[in-house]
């Protein structure tokens, strides 16, 4: 769970329901888990949550949220059209740092490898699965 780093903002909220609550929401600062930088989520935003029942506080900034929304939109939509298309995605190789391309979306937290470290670990990992 993300420690909040930043309080700037107060807002006082009040709902009607089956008794008058009163909560406090306060600005955050939240890491983003693509892109590691932090993001505010205003107080606003935490009422709205709120107000939806929405427990979780959110894992990605803006940018970072709709660039997501944007390839689930484009899976969703080539897979009902039928059509398989190939996906290429640019990243920076965890092992050497060199820029290269790979035909899926990595995941959070797993390392990404340039063709040439990717073979290199599997030839290791082949001759050592032999001894």
């Amino acid at each position: 769970m993300m420690e909040p780093m930043e309080a700037t903002t107060t807002i006082m909220e009040s709902t009607v329901g089956q008794g008058q609550t009163e909560s406090q929401f306060e600005d955050l600062a939240i890491k983003c888990v693509d892109c590691a930088d932090n993001f505010i989520w205003t107080a606003g935003e935490q009422v709205f949550f709120h107000d939806k029942g929405l427990k979780n506080e959110p894992k990605r900034c803006k940018p970072c949220k709709q660039a997501k929304n944007e390839r689930l939109a484009a899976i969703a939509a080539a897979q009902s059209s039928g059509v398989r298309q190939r996906i290429e995605v640019s990243v920076q190789c965890a092992q050497c740092g060199q820029q290269t391309t790979v035909p899926f979306y990595p995941s959070q937290g797993r390392p990404v490898y340039c063709r040439a470290c990717f073979l290199a670990g599997r030839s290791t990992d082949a001759s050592a699965a032999q001894a």
